[in-house]
Parts: C-alpha cells; structure tokens; sequence
C-alpha cells in the first residue's frame, strides 16, 4: 500500500489545516454567503411556520419536481471537544428535493427528519429568494418572521432546561 499526500497551495505549516482554510480575501460565514443563510434559516423552521408562510404569499409559483422529495440517511460524524480523530455519532433521517419554477430558477433543499412537505416547501422558497427583484420582500416577510420564531422557541427551551438545572455542591467536612 502507498502512502497518499495531501497537495495544496501551501504547505499546512504556513495556514493550519488546509481542509479548514478560507482560501482568498472573501469573508467567511453567513454574511459572504446569504443563500447559505436563508438555506439555514428555511432547514431549522418548523413545518407549521413554513406552511403559514406559503399561504400568507401573494403570488404562489407553480414549479415541477426535478427530484420529488426522498428521504434517506446520512452518517453524523463527530470529534471528542470538536478535535481529535472523527467518529461515526450515527445515522440521522434526511429528506431532499428539487424543484423548478415557472421562470426556470432551480430550487433545492436537504432538511433533516422525513418531512416531505418541509422539503418541497423549502425548495420552492430557494427558488424564489434567488431572483434578485423577490428577496428583500421574502427577507421581510418570510425569512425574518421564521427566524424570530426559531430564536423565540431556542429561549424557550433555554428557560425550561434552566428551571429543572440542580446545582450539585460538596460540603467539606472539618478534619
């Protein structure tokens, strides 16, 4: 068996790891990004929110399937404190779709659990927040109410899970 190298640009010593690198000057995260942003956004929603959001559209798309939504599995790889060696965590439900709208835009989706309808429905969304003239609209009305929605349900929970917090402590008894 040989041993295979990873080639880049430059060697790991002068970046860290080069799997990890931001190669060139363009920013990194959500804000460089925005369809991975509203991809995030529209994955975390809760189906009820997304099916009120469609309803609440003035002028609903009609769009066809290119791939109908498929449910599968994929492998969740993690690592001990985020370093270290990956290792399988185990396999998590996932449910895919691709749409086309009637102006051609292609719309995709990956959504975790096996909600088919979550699926299309943020498919159907990418589609339209990729015409430039739709966007501002939809992040006003569709993109920015769900995400007040997920933070308010993540504090929610944050207050349940610290009012049944009990906090241990050790007496020290004198010698």
């Amino acid at each position: 068996m040989t041993d295979r190298k990873l080639t880049t640009t430059q060697p790991p010593e002068a970046g860290g790891n080069p799997a990890a690198r931001n190669h060139g000057d363009a920013p990194d995260g959500p804000e460089a990004n925005p369809r991975r942003r509203w991809m995030g956004i529209l994955a975390r929603a809760d189906i009820n929110d997304l099916e009120s959001a469609w309803d609440a559209l003035e002028h609903k798309p009609n769009y066809e399937f290119l791939r109908g939504p498929e449910t599968g599995l994929v492998m969740v790889r993690g690592r001990a404190g985020n370093v270290g060696k990956r290792f399988n965590l185990g396999e998590m439900a996932v449910t895919r779709c691709a749409v086309r709208l009637e102006d051609e835009t292609v719309g995709l989706s990956w959504v975790m659990g096996r909600s088919k309808r979550k699926a299309e429905l943020t498919a159907a969304f990418d589609g339209l927040l990729q015409n430039e003239a739709l966007r501002p609209l939809l992040e006003a009305r569709v993109l920015a109410p769900l995400d007040e929605r997920r933070q308010l349900r993540l504090a929610q929970q944050r207050t349940l899970a610290e009012e049944t917090t009990v906090d241990f402590f050790t007496l020290v008894r004198g010698s």
